[in-house]
């Protein structure tokens, strides 16, 4: 396998990398890619977020979850909803850099129900305080040869609508990743997101470019991890 990282830095200066998955999802999405980065050397984390399969947990029991898996230098590398709940915990002095793959990218006072005009997406199923994917195939999964539909679980709704009280880009270094085949996030909504970003990459990718093409966002997530910290965050 083809290296990611081609820089000769000592690997004992490299950040770990802390894995923050998106709604309905969990741990096991980012393995393709956890494997890549971990056999090219660099510390790579996962945390669960507790709202998913749990309508009693929302997005600050989520971040939570983010804020006590940060040890020592780290970059955060969030999907989808996980920009949420990663905007609000990467505003801490140990996270050096945040990467938002497709991810929501709020502001103060955002929730990603409030970050979505008008109506509910269709393919959302309201199951009193969880919901449903529909179609996930075509809506997550577009271009991932076995889509592992088998795998999610319900999202508690409060998730959606907690509010952001703090938005670390501001303070943090970013790099955004838009997906230009994405089915769930439309790419005109990623790219007005990236522009609050400090650097922005493309994948010609859906939504799940951890499972469809892993290590070309290895080689953005490393690229990203090895840039110079230029705004360390204070929290």
């Amino acid at each position: 396998m083809t290296p990611v990282t081609t820089s000769t830095e000592d690997m004992s200066e490299r950040p770990a990398l802390l894995l923050v998955h998106g709604a309905w999802h969990g741990s096991w999405c980012w393995e393709p890619l956890r494997e890549i980065l971990t056999d090219d050397g660099w510390q790579v984390d996962t945390v669960d977020l507790p709202s998913v399969g749990s309508p009693a947990h929302g997005m600050h029991d989520d971040t939570k979850a983010i804020t006590q898996a940060v040890n020592g230098p780290t970059v955060i590398v969030a999907h989808s909803y996980g920009g949420i709940p990663a905007t609000q915990a990467a505003f801490h002095p140990d996270v050096q850099h945040l990467v938002y793959v497709a991810a929501f990218m709020p502001d103060i006072g955002d929730s990603l129900r409030g970050m979505i005009p008008g109506p509910p997406p269709p393919w959302w199923e309201q199951d009193g305080e969880v919901l449903h994917a529909k179609t996930p195939e075509t809506v997550f999964f577009n271009d991932v040869s076995d889509p592992p539909l088998d795998k999610l679980r319900p999202q508690s709704y409060r998730a959606f609508t907690d509010q952001v009280t703090n938005a670390a880009w501001r303070y943090t270094d970013t790099t955004y990743v838009i997906c230009e085949n994405d089915n769930a996030i439309p790419p005109p909504a990623q790219e007005a997101m990236s522009q609050r970003a400090t650097a922005t990459e493309r994948l010609d990718a859906g939504h799940s470019p951890f499972l469809s093409c892993p290590q070309d966002l290895a080689a953005i997530v490393a690229r990203a991890s090895l840039l110079p910290r230029s705004s360390p965050a204070s929290g």
